[in-house]
């Protein structure tokens, strides 16, 4: 593709064909399912194109269409694990309430954790840690740097760094 033209139609159409059937197939194979590779294979190339940037002088497709399947993966495994988690500790909290939360709530629930992980993603794994401790554990500042063995301090910088990343994901 040129590199000093904007992309039209064609060319995206044009890389689109030349390599949809080999991420599917590279999709399928790793995860089994045909219905599930499609979803990804289609969210990989609507983020690609949709940085269209990206594109251009692009050496490697395949590995770039690869690595951007791989993050989309990851992802997904994250919005499950937080689903599941919040699913979870709401089956064990149900026994405690006398009433349940509607699916509209729970609904809102799950959005609002895809967000904030969606938010946290990219930060780095102390602060991501230090986040989940605090505002899901209720842990205090300092049982959260004794167990990720820095100081008080950091786990405060961790936790600004977590809070202003949620902030800009909401604007």
């Amino acid at each position: 593709m040129p590199t000093d033209q904007p992309l039209t139609q064609q060319d995206i159409a044009t890389f689109y064909g030349d390599h949809h059937s080999w991420l599917f197939g590279w999709l399928h194979k790793r995860l089994g399912c045909s219905h599930h590779a499609s979803d990804i294979a289609q969210d990989t190339f609507l983020r690609i194109i949709s940085s269209r940037d990206a594109l251009f002088g692009l050496r490697e497709p395949r590995a770039f269409l690869t690595t951007t399947a791989k993050r989309l993966i990851i992802d997904e495994a994250r919005r499950y694990q937080v689903e599941q988690t919040y699913l979870s500790e709401l089956a064990a909290r149900s026994d405690l309430q006398t009433g349940f939360p509607s699916p509209e709530e729970i609904s809102i629930a799950v959005q609002a954790l895809e967000e904030i992980s969606a938010a946290l993603y990219g930060l780095s794994p102390k602060a991501q840690e230090a986040f989940m401790l605090h505002y899901l554990e209720e842990k205090t500042h300092s049982e959260i740097a004794s167990h990720l063995g820095v100081s008080t301090k950091m786990v405060q910088k961790y936790l600004a760094q977590a809070l202003i990343r949620c902030q800009q994901t909401a604007l």
